[in-house]
């Protein structure tokens, strides 16, 4: 989506969404023509739904119940599959400036199972006094676990914020660390 179009709250965009349970709680997940727009994470249905309604605020909204829906339905379960720690690929639909879309993309290049502070990630991104502005775009990130910004943490090692909760973020964290091994890859 242009940043334009998100600028005017989605106006023109048709977006789809399902609620799922998952073992972080209820996950929202909205998606465009194009892929998911938004994976939301909270306790109250109707709280998540209010966040995606005031996030695309002239954008047209269909809930489709339980992912029932030639498009939606597969992209539901590629969520589920991830959020439970099965490998699922879903196309993303990066809604946001240009920078957010570069801090995104860089997040999604942080392999599983590990982390890196705001700092390292602004020094990779060209922007050696960065760091807060990464912060701003990981705290404007609405797809959780797809655009991993759990994986980013403080230089001192401590998780800092998470738009969905520290508990989220610590469990997602160590979810990913008991996935893998030392190497890096997907143990047994």
């Amino acid at each position: 989506m242009a940043p334009q179009a998100y600028r005017r709250g989605g106006e023109g965009l048709e977006l789809r969404w399902s609620l799922v349970p998952t073992a972080l709680g209820q996950a929202l997940v909205a998606v465009t023509e194009r892929g998911v727009c938004a994976v939301l994470l909270g306790e109250d249905a109707g709280a998540l739904e209010a966040d995606l309604r005031a996030e695309f605020p002239r954008a047209t909204l269909q809930r489709v119940d339980a992912g029932r829906d030639e498009f939606l339905a597969p992209r539901v379960r590629a969520v589920a599959e991830a959020l439970s720690e099965r490998a699922g690929a879903v196309p993303v639909e990066l809604i946001g400036t240009a920078f957010q879309q570069r801090v995104w993309e860089a997040l999604m290049r942080i392999p599983a199972g590990e982390t890196r502070s705001y700092a390292e990630l602004a020094d990779s991104l060209g922007m050696p006094r960065g760091a807060r502005a990464v912060a701003r775009a990981c705290a404007g990130n609405r797809v959780a676990v797809l655009v991993p910004c759990h994986r980013v943490i403080r230089g001192d090692g401590s998780l800092g914020g998470y738009r969905w909760g520290l508990p989220r973020k610590q469990a997602l964290l160590d979810s990913e660390r008991r996935g893998y091994d030392a190497a890096g890859k997907r143990s047994a």
